[in-house]
């Protein structure tokens, strides 16, 4: 058993509430259960209502499993627990006490809840060593309504989580939304392997130093590549030697001290990763587009924004991978595959940030946007088509089925989810 069921049962009223009675044999009757609260300490019910014998109370409601928990959470010594009215608990092993010395009425609730309710809770949190997921077995069962509705709620969840990173960046950069966007585009640009390093490179550079090289395309191709240390080696192609004294020149007019540490990453990736690309391709975005921050947060159609993403490299890169291998002729435009990705996760987050910031409440839009770019492919999405067949339609299933997975189901917090309550209900 774990403290969420407690939680739950509580919350959802399953338990016979006409007969309760606390742990001394006092009748309780429960008036008002109180707000749950999953954002801040202190107790679990808020402004709940109870009354005991004759005696109205409101308060607070505290839940353990035990009822000794209370000390080995160290209640008693503080004071934000003071105004608690009820410890709600599934054993009782102890009395327990208010910083005052005053006791706290408990109510041992397994008593009270419906048999058939903690049976399928512990059918429920068994899975065996076979199972991806706690609720394999009934996922195929559930109602393709509640799924996608439940999905749209957990997509938006990923959005809150992703803002806070964008919040970060703000603070860093003193407000300013278009050095945030610039290092957000960065971070994507460089994948999951290299994202790290082109963050940090994005904030190695005064933002306003990008904005001032960035009409000269070769230049700015010169500045990303000698603070990834791009630069360094003693090759005799003419194109890298003249980066090299691009580099040297803007290193000194604009007094850029601080280079990374270490280079990107090659290995594994596929050439048209390979960070030499996306460099030349992030560069040829900023050179191509000066107001890209308003073009973004101002277009309401999606055709549009893919469109400011069409962009190609400078002639270099149209032969070459690396500054030392050539390629077959390409035009090296971003692929839309690319661009979904940056849609997915650098626009949608970035405008739902923004919104957020503004007092605006854009979420249909940023819904509809997902919906129209196709389900991402990897292993979370392939194991829950398996179990479901057409559960992921679009990039909002998609994320949100990672987010449903890594933050509901790999944590066993079926009781949290809309899916495992509906089991149990």
């Amino acid at each position: 058993m774990k403290e969420d069921f407690v939680h739950y049962v509580w919350k959802f009223k399953k338990f016979d509430v006409n007969k309760l009675c606390t742990t001394d044999g006092q009748e309780l009757k429960l008036l008002d259960s109180g707000e749950h609260n999953q954002e801040h300490s202190g107790p679990d019910f808020l402004n709940a209502q109870i009354r005991i014998g004759n005696e109205k109370w409101a308060g607070n409601i505290e839940m353990h499993l035990r009822s000794s928990d209370w000390y080995a959470h160290q209640h008693e010594k503080d004071t934000a627990y003071d105004n608690v009215i009820l410890h709600v608990i599934w054993e009782h092993d102890v009395d327990v006490f208010r910083s005052d010395g005053s006791k706290i009425p408990t109510l041992k609730i397994a008593d009270f809840v419906h048999k058939d309710q903690a049976e399928k809770y512990q059918e429920l949190i068994k899975k065996p060593r076979d199972q991806w997921i706690y609720c394999e077995e009934h996922f195929p069962e559930l109602d393709e309504f509640l799924i996608e509705n439940w999905l749209e709620r957990v997509y938006i969840e990923r959005l809150e989580q992703k803002s806070k990173l964008i919040f970060q960046l703000l603070e860093k950069s003193t407000n300013n939304w278009d050095e945030v966007l610039f290092k957000l585009l960065a971070k994507n640009f460089g994948l999951n392997l290299n994202g790290s390093i082109f963050l940090e490179m994005a904030e190695s550079v005064p933002f306003k130093v990008v904005q001032r090289v960035s009409e000269n395309q070769e230049q700015l191709e010169a500045l990303f590549f000698g603070q990834l240390n791009l630069l360094e080696d003693p090759l005799e192609e003419p194109y890298y030697q003249k980066l090299q004294k691009e580099y040297a020149f803007l290193r000194h007019k604009y007094r850029i001290g601080r280079k990374l540490s270490s280079r990107p990453q090659f290995f594994r990736l596929r050439p048209v990763n390979f960070p030499t690309i996306r460099i030349a391709q992030l560069t040829a975005l900023y050179h191509q587009h000066k107001n890209l921050f308003n073009t973004l947060v101002r277009s309401s159609a999606i055709q549009d924004i893919r469109s400011v993403f069409k962009v190609a490299p400078s002639d270099f890169w149209k032969d070459h991978y690396t500054f030392t291998t050539k390629s077959r002729f390409s035009s090296g435009y971003l692929t839309p595959k690319f661009i979904d990705l940056l849609l997915i996760n650098t626009f949608v987050p970035f405008r739902f940030a923004y919104a957020k910031f503004k007092g605006k409440d854009e979420n249909d839009f940023i819904l509809e946007c997902m919906t129209s770019i196709s389900s991402e492919k990897n292993q979370i999405i392939s194991k829950f088509e398996q179990l479901k067949k057409g559960v992921s339609k679009n990039a909002l299933h998609s994320q949100a089925l990672k987010q449903l997975k890594t933050e509901y189901c790999d944590h066993q917090d079926c009781l949290r989810c809309n899916l495992g309550i509906a089991y149990l209900k």
